[in-house]
């Protein structure tokens, strides 16, 4: 099994439309193209979808390591409002300190305009899981 393989597993996001497009040693990055079910009441994409493409990415980057990571702690500043075409969240692990990852995330759209930005914290578990640690 392959780290993409593993994060197929992910319904929610994957119901969400969220598309893994590259997974490195604390990294990764994923797409979502917003569509109408992402949209809130003001016809913009609503918080909760950018947040579930960044904590998507964040998952993969701090998961990388083949330990099983959960998000303790996450946050994020919206700056602008897209209405549709694709936005990309790039993820990148600044700190894994052993039990403890920290990740900054950073979402685009298709001009390369930042969206939003994510920060979370992860906490290591002792579990492995079922593909190798990438390099």
């Amino acid at each position: 099994m392959t780290i993409n393989d593993f994060f197929k597993n992910d319904a929610f996001a994957a119901n969400a439309g969220v598309e893994l497009l590259e997974a490195g040693k604390g990294f990764a990055r994923a797409r979502m193209k917003i569509e109408p079910m992402h949209l809130n009441g003001g016809g913009v994409c609503q918080g909760g979808a950018l947040f579930t493409l960044a904590d998507f990415a964040f998952a993969v980057a701090t998961n990388s390591h083949a330990k099983l990571t959960f998000s303790i702690n996450s946050e994020i500043h919206i700056f602008r409002s897209e209405k549709s075409g694709y936005i990309y969240a790039e993820a990148h692990e600044a700190f894994n300190g052993g039990r403890l990852s920290n990740c900054e995330v950073k979402i685009t759209n298709e001009q390369g305009d930042l969206v939003a930005s994510f920060n979370g914290t992860g906490f290591r578990k002792e579990a492995m899981l079922p593909f190798e640690p990438l390099q």
